[in-house]
């Protein structure tokens, strides 16, 4: 018998596959948080399977997520990526992702670490919400709107309320998995 899973990741083997094995679950290492930080927020005013056909390319063009080589992109590194076809060419996001790379070290730098910082807005907690339908799932919250405010007085771009709850849910951070869907109490 099929697993009951959330309405927004049937019909694609790919969505499925992230959903159970990566969405909603607790992430507290920062580089797998830049990471997502970075998919979202290319993810903006696109969908988010868009996102994840290219995510390896993303991976392979982004030196792996690595804040640290990604904080040293230059002009010429940016007009590269801008060639390159096999990720979103969105200067204005290329450029953000090199900004977020250095706000995200000074984070680190103030907090201890990013997860610390991130997860303070939470107590340090998932945040379990109980959705019967994906359908009924905000696009942001009073919490979304609070971090996104705290992370762009940060210097992070890109970084919209939706864009924030896209990452809390996607981090772990919120569990918006519908309460008849499998992983809804195994995250």
């Amino acid at each position: 018998m099929e697993k009951q899973r959330c309405g927004w990741c049937l019909g694609d083997d790919l969505y499925k596959a992230y959903h159970d094995n990566e969405w909603g679950v607790p992430v507290k290492d920062d580089a797998t948080l830049f990471e997502f930080l970075i998919l979202e927020t290319f993810q903006a005013g696109l969908s988010w399977i868009t996102i994840l056909k290219k995510r390896e390319n993303f991976r392979k063009a982004l030196d792996d997520f690595d804040y640290r080589v990604i904080a040293k992109y230059d002009q010429h590194k940016i007009d590269t990526l801008m060639q390159n076809a096999g990720i979103i060419r969105n200067k204005l996001k290329l450029n953000a992702t090199v900004s977020n790379a250095k706000a995200f070290m000074r984070v680190q730098k103030e907090m201890g670490s990013f997860s610390h910082y991130i997860w303070s807005f939470t107590d340090h907690r998932p945040i379990k919400n109980q959705l019967e339908s994906y359908k009924a799932m905000p696009a942001n919250t009073l919490l979304s709107d609070k971090i996104s405010k705290d992370l762009k007085n940060r210097g992070f771009k890109f970084v919209g309320s939706t864009v924030v709850y896209a990452h809390m849910q996607a981090t772990g951070m919120v569990n918006d998995h519908e309460v008849s869907c499998f992983r809804y109490h195994e995250v």
